[in-house]
């Protein structure tokens, strides 16, 4: 083997000058440095082009789309109702006093700055002990209106009652706030995660910063380009997107630096100069990077086929995050590395080259990867057979997977005012008070339709938006083909009539049970089957309707979206590996970890943290995520067999692949892990349950399917897992020392 100093000499032809080997560094240095600048400020300013109403969740085709966007054609404004519902204490009677005084606060909320337009009076319940108010909320003010509410709250209820901000406006509010803490919680949590792990990995205080700043960067950078791209309309960005963002950034960049430190370590223990071990680094990283990262941005791409604003919005958001994570690692990680060398490594710098399991299995190994590979060697089928049985039995649990939505009470974990008020709501009033069915309907069939609600169990009592009553509808009564519109005033007046926009009439009905409820949902449902019946034309809509419809469309985009991702990624690994069966080998695995993180995913959330369920994308995201980035590993595992195979063929390059890359799997997989269980500090369900997901399925990757499965299959295999490319062709297998011409 040549020296150091050979090599050196050999190579100094093709070196460039001193200042090239400087000035490229700074300049990439300091270009990434600008970039920071810039977008870092961009953290504080995310509220601005992010937006957390329920309108950003509606498919685009369905009928709860139509309804929504006519609403402003007939209530007079584009606003959120709120309901506030006010009970007397110790569960006495509301006084003649108290109710009073409550009409005196409608009065005055109305010109509290964020409610939009005039407060009803108060609503006292037939038991007397409760009272509701509606409050219009302008749609793009809903937090702060709704603090402003109950400033004003606080500050005029009447002494002996208390008051709960509840309905649309007030679930939203309590979303928004439980997304407060993305800034900065949430970021500071997985960089300290992230920081940890890396110092007890490297044991180097310098090394961690250097990656952490690589995965920094990348993210101020992307950010920037994300939020230009929302002030202008082209993505929607709100708090889910936005935390995921996040994670995804950190975790991605701090893999693929992984992937470039351990390169550019062997280069370094190899005895190579700076500037030659950069460049013998990139070349080996820039492949199963680019790989890597274009993988999970067309799986993320994928999402581009939902019908779902938000799914659509992640899709090319998070592939410019994987974008720039990429980016980083390529250029600012090597510039950075460059310019420090082996002091990026103190106080351990590595002095020799990494160990390698010896084509002789019968000598002894030291370490825990060549031991792992030497178990591999000896007992390949037992291994990948065991593993494969207990994965199996693990995603079993996935039978027990309740994702067929949950209740918009339940998506806040922890406190919250609207689920407390709900409950109150529903003990003294029809339970969808403030949260109704909308049913857009032609003039000439209000008739047909009011008779339709009129028998659909679930539905109390049923109105029509009108201008011409001060409470904006007017009560709705059918006999056969005659319609009665009436209001509440004085006998003897002008007969009310309901607004009518482009021809169409739009029925209010009161829903029986909570809006967010299956009984609901069961009232919407059956209702669109009887209108579908006798009037064709008319739409559904409302807060339960938008459910339906949400909840449908999610199932309807994990059964679509799911077989093309797996199409993508294997045509991807195809082209990478150049063959057929290591990826259907690949793909295999990521689909029983899948399973196996689902399964214990399942049970957990049933049986130890007890959550109502599971929004249908849950699974989705869930997929998308563990199959994208799992694949990574996938990646940096069999493109470093590959090239240990054409110099020492198939089996003994699996072992020697699996002993140079199991380090970086295990750290990167670790790290993967943390910044995502760091999305569980948010109290939202969605993403305490991605977080756990995907952390858990990730460490199975790391651990049982990358290090295990993966390798023993391989290895059982033998040269027919590269089918039919020339390495398969060539004839190099297992334990035979390759001639001449297939070592180089």
């Amino acid at each position: 083997m040549p020296s150091a100093a050979t090599r050196s000499r050999s190579a100094a032809g093709s070196t460039p000058s001193r200042w090239l080997r400087v000035g490229i560094p700074v300049l990439l240095v300091v270009v990434w440095l600008i970039g920071g600048a810039v977008g870092g400020p961009y953290f504080g300013k995310v509220g601005e082009v992010s937006t957390n109403e329920q309108s950003a969740y509606l498919p685009g085709s369905a009928e709860s789309t139509t309804v929504q966007n006519r609403l402003a054609d007939f209530l007079g404004s584009d606003s959120i109702p709120a309901v506030v519902v006010v009970a007397a204490d110790d569960g006495a009677k509301l006084t003649d006093a108290q109710i009073s005084d409550l009409r005196d606060l409608a009065t005055s909320l109305g010109d509290v700055t964020g409610v939009n337009g005039s407060v009803s009076p108060p609503i006292v319940s037939d038991d007397g002990e409760a009272a509701q108010l509606f409050v219009p909320m302008n749609s793009g003010e809903v937090t702060d209106a709704a603090a402003a509410v109950r400033t004003a709250l606080d500050a005029d209820l009447p002494d002996g009652t208390t008051a709960w901000i509840t309905g649309p406006a007030g679930f939203t509010a309590d979303l928004v706030q439980g997304f407060l803490g993305i800034d900065g919680l949430l970021l500071g949590v997985a960089l300290i995660a992230v920081f940890l792990i890396l110092v007890v990995v490297y044991r180097s205080p310098l090394l961690p910063i250097v990656v952490l700043a690589t995965a920094s960067f990348a993210l101020c950078v992307a950010l920037l380009v994300v939020w230009w791209l929302a002030k202008t309309g082209v993505v929607l960005l709100n708090g889910q997107v936005q935390g995921i963002l996040f994670i995804l950034v950190i975790g991605a960049a701090t893999d693929y630096a992984l992937l470039y430190v351990a390169r550019f370590r062997e280069a370094i223990g190899d005895g190579r100069r700076r500037w030659d071990a950069t460049t013998r680094a990139w070349r080996g990283a820039f492949e199963p990077i680019l790989a890597s990262g274009g993988t999970v941005i067309a799986g993320l791409l994928c999402l581009l086929l939902s019908d779902l604003a938000t799914n659509r919005a992640l899709g090319p958001i998070a592939g410019i995050g994987i974008a720039f994570a990429m980016l980083a690692a390529l250029t600012f990680l090597p510039a950075l590395l460059a310019l420090l060398g082996r002091a990026a490594f103190w106080p351990f710098i590595p002095r020799h080259p990494i160990a390698m399991i010896p084509d002789d299995l019968s000598q002894p190994v030291k370490g825990f990867w060549p031991r792992q590979a030497r178990l591999v060697a000896r007992r390949a089928r037992p291994v990948w057979i065991v593993c494969l049985v207990v994965l199996l039995a693990a995603g079993t649990g996935i039978l027990q997977l309740k994702a067929d939505g949950v209740p918009s009470s339940d998506l806040v974990l922890g406190h919250s005012e609207a689920r407390d008020g709900q409950q109150v709501l529903g003990d003294h009033f029809d339970a969808g008070s403030g949260s109704p069915v909308y049913v857009l309907v032609p003039e000439a069939q209000v008739a047909s339709a009011g008779g339709v609600m009129d028998k659909t169990g679930g539905i109390e009592s049923l109105a029509a938006a009108s201008t011409d009553s001060v409470s904006g509808q007017v009560s709705v009564a059918v006999d056969g083909d005659q319609v009665t519109y009436t209001a509440p005033g004085p006998p003897g007046g002008p007969a009310p009539s309901p607004t009518v926009s482009h021809g169409d009439v739009l029925l209010i009905g009161t829903l029986t049970d909570s809006a967010d409820s299956a009984a609901a949902e069961d009232t919407v449902r059956a209702l669109r089957t009887d209108l579908a019946d006798t009037v064709p034309d008319a739409a559904v809509g409302g807060v339960t309707a938008t459910d339906v419809d949400a909840n449908d469309t999610s199932i309807r985009d994990r059964t679509l979206i799911i077989p093309i991702v797996l199409v993508v990624i294997f045509v991807i690994l195809m082209l990478l590996l150049r063959a057929i069966v290591a990826p259907l080998l690949l793909i295999g695995s990521v689909i029983v970890s899948f399973a196996t993180a689902l399964g214990v995913s399942a049970l957990v959330f049933n049986h130890i943290f007890h959550f109502p369920g599971a929004d249908p994308a849950v699974p989705l995201y869930g997929f998308v995520f563990l199959v994208a980035l799992g694949v990574d590993y996938n990646i940096f595992l069999m493109t470093r067999v590959r090239e240990e195979s054409r110099g020492h063929g198939t089996r003994p390059g699996i072992l020697r692949g699996l002993v140079a890359t199991g380090g970086v799997i295990t750290s990167a997989g670790l790290v993967l892990a943390a910044t995502f269980a760091a999305l569980g500090v948010i109290p939202i369900l969605f993403l305490a349950q991605i977080a756990f997901i995907v952390a858990f399925g990730v460490l199975v990757d790391t651990f049982v399917v990358r290090s295990l499965l993966v390798p023993a299959a391989s290895y059982d295999i033998g040269r027919a897992v590269w089918w039919p490319s020339k390495l398969w062709r060539a004839g190099v297998d297992a334990g035979r020392k390759p001639p001449a011409r297939d070592r180089r």
